[in-house]
């Protein structure tokens, strides 16, 4: 057999390549399953860090970063609690913070290594979610509406009850996240998006399930189907809106009068964070004034650092739904961390998605 006709050299030889490739091999799962040093490992909405923010951080600092997304809060939760490791920074909303804390998911901020904290406008500190900031660092804020096409939509939508108008069926889409979307049931029903009242849950549930066939799609990436033109309505998130808005110049924005929901999404250093300080000089970085407008621009969502309004544009400075006037301030609410009642929101959820 041919075999046989192998000599000792080429055995010697083999021997030599199969004892490199292991090398290699060994090499590569000591190196390359998400502990490099000069790697950051982000895992966020998408569309929260843009490409340039990512690239000019890279080449300032020498590192990689890989950004993986959610699609919501919960996921967030999901994934993390379930124990996935390897991400230095996530972004969780308000009141995932508070909940996050309270499952000891998130690790504690050297302040240290955030000097440009001091950057922060305080009217976004020392919030309900974490009190004294000890574990989040505020990166936007925003608010949840209806995204419309002019064009298309008439009269201009004032009310959430427009998205159970069945003249719009299969034209719109709704927020795929449970607290935002019976949000807009309690909000039609005069509730408070916080409530804790079963009964006032099983109506919101029943608004939901009446209106299921009038919708076309749950979907928290909502401007992906305003620019495609899929839906010419959406229960979205006020960044998706008006990044839509530049594509189509014909999408608009309201907050039903009604009222809504505000937030501010974070950044956080998860507990399992395998580069902690690499996370601690990304905040810090975000927190340049110059750095943030590049996020309020590429996002659309408000900033939270002052002195960043003065980088960006013109028209995002005064952009009436970006910074709302006072009198629809007073009509939006805090989603909170519910406790123990929130399984009876995921319960519900669970059987609007089901019908």
């Amino acid at each position: 057999m041919s075999y046989l006709l192998i000599d000792r050299f080429s055995l010697h030889e083999m021997s030599k390549r199969y004892i490199f490739f292991g090398f290699l091999l060994l090499t590569f799962f000591m190196n390359g399953c998400g502990d490099q040093k000069n790697q950051l490992n982000i895992f966020t909405w998408s569309g929260y860090v843009s490409d340039e923010i990512r690239a000019e951080f890279e080449k300032e600092f020498g590192v990689n970063v890989v950004v993986d997304t959610y699609g919501s809060n919960e996921d967030l939760l999901a994934k993390i609690s379930a124990g996935a490791t390897g991400y230095d920074i996530i972004m969780p909303s308000d009141y995932m913070v508070s909940i996050m804390v309270k499952e000891n998911l998130l690790a504690e901020l050297n302040r240290d290594n955030i000097p440009n904290f001091q950057n922060i406008s305080p009217l976004f500190l020392g919030k309900y979610y974490d009190p004294e900031n000890r574990y989040s660092v505020p990166y936007t804020f925003g608010t949840a509406g209806i995204a419309y096409d002019s064009s298309k939509v008439s009269p201009n939508p004032e009310s959430w009850a427009v998205l159970w108008n069945e003249k719009y069926k299969n034209q719109f889409s709704m927020l795929d996240d449970q607290r935002e979307t019976l949000g807009t049931a309690f909000k039609l029903l005069g509730y408070s998006i916080n409530t804790t009242d079963p009964e006032q849950l099983r109506q919101a549930k029943e608004k939901l399930i009446e209106q299921k066939p009038f919708v076309k799609q749950y979907k928290s990436e909502a401007e992906e189907l305003l620019i495609a033109g899929d839906v010419i309505m959406a229960h979205c998130w006020s960044g998706d809106a008006f990044r839509a808005a530049e594509e189509r110049p014909s999408i608009r924005y309201v907050i039903p009068k009604e009222g809504s929901s505000q937030f501010i999404d974070t950044v956080c250093i998860p507990k399992s964070a395998p580069h902690k300080d690499l996370a601690e000089k990304f905040i810090n970085y975000l927190l340049r004034p110059e750095v943030n407008a590049k996020i309020t621009t590429f996002t659309k969502y408000g900033t939270c650092v002052l002195a960043a309004k003065e980088h960006l544009p013109e028209d995002l400075q005064k952009h009436k739904f970006i910074y709302p006037p006072a009198k629809v301030m007073e009509s939006l609410e805090w989603l909170k961390d519910q406790g123990e009642f929130t399984q009876q929101y995921s319960r519900a959820w669970d059987e609007i998605k089901a019908k």
